[in-house]
This record gives C-alpha cells, sequence and structure tokens, in this order.
C-alpha cells in the first residue's frame, strides 16, 4: 500500500504551516540591532495565519556588552504569554550553555538551565540581558494574542 502525504507546506493544509521568517513589525533600528545577538527563525501571528495567535522563534548567537539589551524594557500584556530559553547542547539539553539575565514583577532571575517562563495576563517582565553565551540558545515567546502588543512600565 503506497503512502499519501504532501510536502511541506503544500496541499489543502499547507497554508497553516510556516517555514520561512515572515518579519513582524519592527523598526529598521531595531531590526539591524537584535542581529548583534540573535537571528530571528520563525514569526507567526494572525497577520501570517488568520486565526493563530502569536509567536516568535529566535537564536541566541552572541552576548553583546548591553545590559539590558536595546529595547527591552520592562512592560505587560493583557494577554498570557510563555517564554522560553533552550539550550543546544544534545549531552545535556537542560544545561542552557550561557546565562540569561531576565525581570519577573521586579525580582530579577538568573538562568543557566533551560527555562519555560509562564507569564500570566498583566505580570510585569523584563528587562532581559545575555550575561554569557557558550553556545547558542533558542528562544521564543507565545503570546496567546493574535498579535503582540505590550504595555510599558511607567516608573513611579
Amino acid at each position: 500500500m503506497e503512502e499519501k502525504y504532501v510536502m511541506n507546506d503544500e496541499g489543502e493544509y499547507g497554508q497553516y504551516i510556516i517555514q520561512t521568517l515572515h518579519e513582524p513589525p519592527v523598526s529598521p533600528e531595531f531590526k539591524e540591532m537584535y542581529k548583534l545577538w540573535g537571528k530571528r527563525l520563525l514569526w507567526m501571528d494572525g497577520n501570517v495565519v488568520p486565526g493563530a495567535f502569536q509567536m516568535n522563534t529566535t537564536w541566541y548567537h552572541s552576548a553583546p556588552d548591553m545590559r539590558p539589551l536595546y529595547m527591552h524594557d520592562e512592560h505587560s500584556h493583557d494577554y498570557d504569554e510563555m517564554i522560553g530559553f533552550i539550550g543546544s547542547n544534545p549531552d545535556d539539553p537542560y544545561d542552557l550553555g550561557g546565562e540569561i539575565e531576565i525581570g519577573i514583577n521586579g525580582e530579577l532571575h538568573r538562568l543557566t538551565k533551560t527555562s519555560i517562563i509562564f507569564m500570566p495576563a498583566g505580570m510585569r517582565h523584563l528587562p532581559l540581558s545575555i550575561i554569557s553565551l557558550e553556545r547558542p540558545i533558542l528562544h521564543f515567546s507565545i503570546s496567546m494574542n493574535p498579535t503582540y502588543a505590550m504595555k510599558p512600565t511607567k516608573e513611579d
């Protein structure tokens, strides 16, 4: 019996498979600065695939001497978000291969292990810094919203 399959993003339902980067709506200045530490892989949201929620994936490849990373200030969202940092050591996938610092509701956390962080709607988070990097780190964020939108935190 011959197997039937559809290659990659072809076929009736291939429209739900994203295999190339659809650039998010960011300024040219931010896009250039982002290249200093990361290579964005894929971006999906309701503008790319109608009905989808927003997800971003990036390989962190450098630890630039900037604390925090450019334009990554504390903010919150009206929706839940998950943020992940995944190490690339196949012999020890829980070894992050670097050190990431992230603020959660004003508390700074240093991560050295593969991590997924749940940010409930309204939770303040960031700044974000790449403190050190031995190997690439896969970063992702998933926003339970059709598009990414943030509310900057105002200082008292």
